[in-house]
Order: structure tokens, then sequence, then C-alpha cells
């Protein structure tokens, strides 16, 4: 009987464990803090901690081109913005840090359209009718690409982790990666990158 009691025991431990392992892999899986994860590719999940990465223009690679369709049905392409400065970023309804962002990418794109600034967001898991919700709720005048596949997400490879959600891709006036921030993105950060690459681009054409 004592060993039967003692195989009880073990197996709800065994169960409490296997709860808690599977508690923290879910929320590890949007939002949680892990400095090393910023530069980690093709794992089954990665959690950001706001780390930035720039490229000096020119160290950058190739234009990427970003394209697929919107929520609304509209065909989008990065290739149509070539001169403007386009901020990517990775959403979906049920991420807590794209809710905590999401204000300031609306404000960025109200701000700084003006100034050759757009911003695209990839929607990474959800059916139009979260998505859409998400975009009422935060008032969002940009579009959003459906990606439930990953094709879109997967043009930039080697740049940001496929899973990291949010991600935060700044493209220069020539469609190039200028910089990346994965996780949740603060809006004097995106600020101060986006005026670099506009800075950047009125530059290049003084010196024309």
């Amino acid at each position: 009987m004592r060993a039967a009691g003692t195989s009880g025991r073990g197996r709800r431990l065994a169960a409490t464990a296997f709860g808690a392992v599977a508690a923290i892999s879910l929320l590890a899986a949007c939002g949680a803090q892990d400095s090393g994860a910023g530069d980690v590719v093709g794992q089954g999940f990665v959690s950001g901690d706001g780390s930035v990465k720039q490229w000096d223009a020119g160290d950058r690679e190739a234009p990427v081109t970003v394209e697929g369709t919107s929520f609304e049905g509209d065909d989008v392409s990065t290739a149509d913005w070539l001169g403007d400065v386009v901020v990517v970023n990775t959403w979906y309804a049920g991420c807590a840090p794209c809710r905590a962002e999401a204000p300031e990418l609306v404000a960025l794109a109200h701000d700084r359209g003006a100034d050759g600034v757009r911003v695209l967001g990839i929607n990474t898991e959800d059916e139009a009718g979260a998505a859409e919700a998400f975009e009422r709720t935060f008032d969002v005048p940009y579009p959003s690409i459906e990606d439930r596949s990953g094709q879109v997400v997967a043009k930039l490879s080697g740049v940001v982790p496929l899973q990291a959600v949010p991600s935060t891709v700044v493209l220069d006036t020539e469609g190039r990666v200028a910089a990346r921030v994965i996780g949740q993105a603060e809006g004097s950060t995106l600020e101060a990158i986006v005026d670099e690459v506009l800075a950047e681009a009125d530059a290049g054409s003084g010196g024309a």
C-alpha cells in the first residue's frame, strides 16, 4: 500500500512539473524577456527583448520585397514604395507586446507619412475577423498582410527569427534592411531609426 501511495504522489508530481513546463513554453512564445534570443534564427519559438540592430548603408544586403494581400483584399508590395522608408511590423491580435506597441506604430504612420514613411503590418496568426477587430480597436491606418502560411515573413529570413512576434524591420529608400527590432519596439527608438534613414537619404540626394 505504501509503495502504491508513493507511486501516486510521483505521478502527481510529474504531471505538475509537465504542466509548469508547458505553461512556461507558452508564455515564452510571445513577449518573454530573453536577452540572448535576439540573433537566434530557426528555433521553435523566440522571445524578444526589444534588442536593436542597425546596418550601415555600405553593409546592407540586396533589397527585399515584402508583398501579399491585405485583410481588405488589396494587393500590397513594398516594391511600390521605393523612395520611402518602410517600417514592417509582425503582429497578431492576442500578443500582449503587439498590443502595447500598436499606438506607437499608429502615431508613426500618422505623424511621419508626410516625410515619406510608410508602415506595413504582417499578421502571422489571425483570421480576418480577429485582425480587423484589432485594427478597429487601435484605429490602425496602415495595411496588414495576412500571412498564416509564413510565406511573407519568410522574405525576412536571416534578418529576424521567423517566429519572433512582434518584430519590426526598417527598410531604407532602396528597399534594403537598415534596422531591426526583435520584441516590443519603443516609439522613441523607431523615431530615431527613421530619422537616421531619412537623413541618410537626404544626404545622398544632396550629393547627387
